[in-house]
């Protein structure tokens, strides 16, 4: 398809786009910051999407990444779109353009990738959605700097150092914030939200795997609730 090909758009246009962004993108972050945790959620099947949303939002956590590693994935996103429209609802685990259009028609209210793909990257700045692509070293950052985009995800953090890694490669760039994925839990969460520079830690100790293929709703919001808590 035409409109998803790579262009050869110019940094200085991207960042542009990123300007004329702004203010979508300062709306999701100040819900994320308010939620302090996203759920990272995988969905197998499409109709555990409402519940699940039902449950996280009766948790005290009106937000979701549902990430796009299933078939179901675009059909629960938008699901949960139509039905629960207060939820603040992303997609994750975005790999390429296509995913990120898929995403969009879904109804994501912003996208999240594990690293930072430029085909990715330019194809939400150029249809203004939020776009948090996954940073592990100071080369990632400087190279979503030069996009524009000022709000990355960590990814893995507890596997590339947690807490005492995000600080010293976050150091020379005060002007970027994260967001946390990967290996974070109850017992680690507080210590990342505790450094001013991370907006939320995106997790999925709350709703994993195995509780939504089960159906386990009273349980997921019941974990939901504990988390909430936590993060209080």
């Amino acid at each position: 398809m035409n409109h998803l090909r790579t262009t050869n758009t110019s940094n200085e246009t991207l960042r542009t786009m990123a300007t004329t962004l702004a203010s979508t993108d300062a709306t999701v972050l100040a819900r994320l910051r308010q939620t302090k945790i996203v759920p990272v959620i995988v969905i197998n099947d499409a109709e555990d999407a409402v519940p699940l949303a039902a449950a996280l939002t009766e948790g005290g956590l009106a937000c979701a990444e549902v990430t796009f590693r299933t078939k179901a994935a675009g059909e629960a996103l938008r699901r949960i779109c139509a039905e629960n429209p207060d939820m603040l609802a992303g997609a994750g685990t975005v790999l390429t353009p296509q995913q990120a259009a898929d995403a969009k028609a879904a109804g994501a209210h912003f996208i999240v990738a594990p690293g930072f793909s430029p085909a990715v990257v330019d194809y939400c700045l150029e249809h203004d959605i939020p776009v948090y692509p996954g940073v592990c070293t100071p080369t990632d950052v400087e190279a979503a700097l030069a996009k524009g985009l000022k709000t990355l995800k960590f990814f893995p953090a507890e596997p590339a150092g947690g807490v005492n890694y995000l600080k010293a490669i976050s150091a020379p760039y005060n002007m970027v914030e994260f967001m946390p994925t990967g290996g974070i839990n109850a017992s680690n969460i507080g210590a990342y939200l505790a450094m001013k520079n991370v907006v939320a830690c995106g997790g999925s100790w709350m709703a994993p795997n195995d509780w939504i293929a089960a159906k386990a709703f009273d349980r997921i919001r019941e974990a939901t609730r504990q988390a909430v808590e936590v993060v209080r």
